[in-house]
C-alpha cells in the first residue's frame, strides 16, 4: 500500500454528539444550583441569588430547547459544539462575576471545556476557546462582586494572589489542553490504522474464498459438462448425413471439451494445494516477489537449504500482504538492487529484505512501523525526494505479528547502506494448518 493512499482511510472523527454537550450541561447547572443553595441556605453567606439563578435557568431552558428540538444523538458540526462550549465559559464567567471572581475555587472549571474541545474538536476551535476563558478570567481579575463569605470577618485577597489564580489558569489550560489533544490524537491515528488493517486484511481473505470458489465452481460444473459432451458427440455421430449439423454439433461438443479441460487444471490446482490451500516458503517467496521485478530494481533470491525439510504453511493472506507491503518499499528506496533472503531450521522460519537505499533515518528507526509516523509530500515527490514509511508499514507490521512473527527495522553496518527487516518465525507457527473458511 502506498502512503499516499493511506489518507483514504481516516475518518472524519472530530465531531462529539449533542447527547454529551447536553448531559455536561445539565450536570454543570445542577452542581451550579447545589453550590448557590448550600452557600446560601447552609453556610448563610449573602450570595447574589437572583442574577446566579437567572444563568443557570437560562442554561437549563437552552438545554431543554435543544434536547426536544433536536436529535440528542446528532453528532454536531464542530462550529456549532464549540458554540454551545462558548457559551459554558461566557455562564461560567458570569457565576463568577456574582461570587468573587478568580477569588472563587470554582474558577478553574474554565478549564473544562477547552479540555472537550481539545479532545473533540480541531486545533483552531480548542484555541479559541482556550483565548475567551483566558479573556473572560483576565476580566474577572479586576471586575467581581465580592465572595461570598462571613461580613464579620470578610476575606480581602491581594491582587498578586489574584494574578496568580489567574496565571495558574491559563498555564493548566495550556498544558493540560496540548497534553488531552496529543492523547486523543494518538488514539485517532491508532484506531484509524486498525480500521485500514482490517479492511486490508477482509480484502486479502476475500481473495483467498474466491480460490475456493473457483475449485468449488469447478467440482460442480464438471457433471453437467459431462452430460453435454455425451449428448452432443451422440447427436453428431446420428446426423452424419446433415453435414452442416454434424459441423455445428462437432464445434459444440470441442467448445464443452474445452471447459471441461479448464475446470480439470483448476481441480488439480486445488488438489495439490500449491495456491490455494498450502505452498512452502520458496513458493511464498515468488509469489511476493514477482509482481516487483519489473521497476528498475534488481531482485536478487536468496534460500538457504538446510539438513530439515522445507517448511510448508498455509497460504495466509496475511503473510502474503506483509511481506509483500516490505518488499515493495525496499524496491522504492532501492537504487539498484534488493536482497531478499530466507532459511529455516528445526525452531525458526526467517525472510530478510534489504535494499541498497538510503536507510531509514535514525529519528525514525525506533518509531519505525507506528501509524502515519510520516507521510509522502507532493512537493517531496515532485522533486524526487522518497519519503513514506506510514500506514502501509504498519498494516504489514501488524498483519505479520499476528501469524507469531516478530519484526525487526535495522539499517546495514557501514561502509554498506540501506535499510534492512528481518521477519522470523517460530516454525510451529509458520507451519500451522489454518481453519478452513466456508466461502460466504
Amino acid at each position: 500500500m502506498s502512503d499516499t493512499a493511506a489518507t483514504d482511510f481516516r475518518l472524519p472523527r472530530r465531531h462529539v454528539r449533542l447527547d454529551t454537550i447536553l448531559r455536561l450541561r445539565w450536570l454543570a447547572a445542577l452542581g451550579q444550583l447545589a453550590a448557590i443553595f448550600i452557600v446560601e441556605q447552609g453556610l448563610e453567606f449573602d450570595v447574589e441569588v437572583a442574577p446566579c439563578l437567572a444563568i443557570v435557568g437560562f442554561s437549563a431552558l437552552l438545554n431543554l430547547i435543544l434536547q426536544l428540538w433536536f436529535n440528542p444523538m446528532e453528532r454536531l458540526e464542530p462550529p456549532f459544539a464549540a458554540g454551545l462550549l462558548a457559551l459554558n465559559i461566557i455562564e461560567l464567567a458570569g457565576l463568577l462575576f456574582f461570587t468573587g471572581g478568580l477569588q472563587n475555587p470554582f474558577s478553574f472549571l474554565f478549564l473544562a471545556p477547552v479540555l472537550i474541545s481539545a479532545t473533540a474538536l480541531p486545533v483552531r476551535f480548542t484555541i479559541a476557546l482556550g483565548v475567551l476563558a483566558v479573556a473572560s478570567a483576565s476580566v474577572l481579575v479586576f471586575f467581581f462582586f465580592p465572595l461570598p463569605w462571613d461580613s464579620d470577618d470578610p476575606l480581602v485577597l491581594p491582587l498578586i494572589y489574584l494574578f496568580g489564580v489567574w496565571l495558574s489558569i491559563v498555564v493548566a489550560i495550556g498544558v493540560t489542553s496540548l497534553y488531552a489533544f496529543q492523547v486523543a490524537e494518538e488514539a485517532r491515528k491508532l484506531s484509524d490504522a486498525l480500521a485500514a488493517t482490517e479492511l486490508v486484511l477482509a480484502r486479502e481473505q476475500h481473495l483467498t474464498q474466491l480460490d475456493g470458489l473457483a475449485a468449488a465452481a469447478a467440482h460442480e460444473l464438471g457433471t453437467p459438462l459431462s452430460t453435454i459432451f455425451l449428448i452432443s458427440r451422440e447427436l453428431e455421430q446420428g446426423l452424419n448425413d446433415k453435414p452442416q449439423l454434424s459441423a455445428d454439433i462437432k464445434m459444440l461438443r470441442e467448445q464443452a471439451q474445452r471447459c471441461r479441460d479448464i475446470l480439470a487444471k483448476i481441480t488439480q490446482l486445488s488438489s495439490s494445494g500449491a495456491p490455494f490451500d498450502r505452498m512452502p516458503l520458496s513458493a511464498l517467496i515468488e509469489e511476493t516477489v514477482a509482481p516487483h521485478r519489473d521497476f528498475g530494481v534488481a531482485i536478487k533470491v536468496r534460500i538457504a537449504v538446510s539438513g530439515t525439510a522445507e517448511p510448508i504453511g498455509a497460504r495466509n493472506p496475511a503473510i502474503i500482504y506483509g511481506v509483500g507491503n516490505i518488499l515493495e518499499n525496499a524496491v522504492d528506496f532501492a537504487r539498484s538492487s534488493v536482497e531478499v533472503n530466507a532459511w529455516w531450521d528445526t525452531e525458526t522460519v526467517e525472510i530478510v529484505i534489504s535494499d541498497d537505499g538510503p536507510g531509514i533515518a535514525p529519528d525514525l528507526l525506533k518509531r519505525i512501523g507506528e501509524p502515519y509516523l510520516s507521510r509522502r509530500r507532493e512537493t517531496e515527490e515532485a522533486q524526487g525526494v522518497r519519503s513514506g514509511l506510514g500506514l502501509g508499514v504498519f498494516i504489514a507490521r501488524t498483519l505479520l505479528e499476528r501469524t507469531g512473527a516478530k519484526v525487526s527495522f535495522t539499517n546495514r553496518v557501514f561502509p554498506d547502506h540501506g535499510a534492512v527487516v528481518q521477519v522470523v518465525w517460530p516454525r510451529s507457527r509458520f507451519e500451522v494448518k489454518e481453519p478452513a473458511t466456508e466461502p460466504a
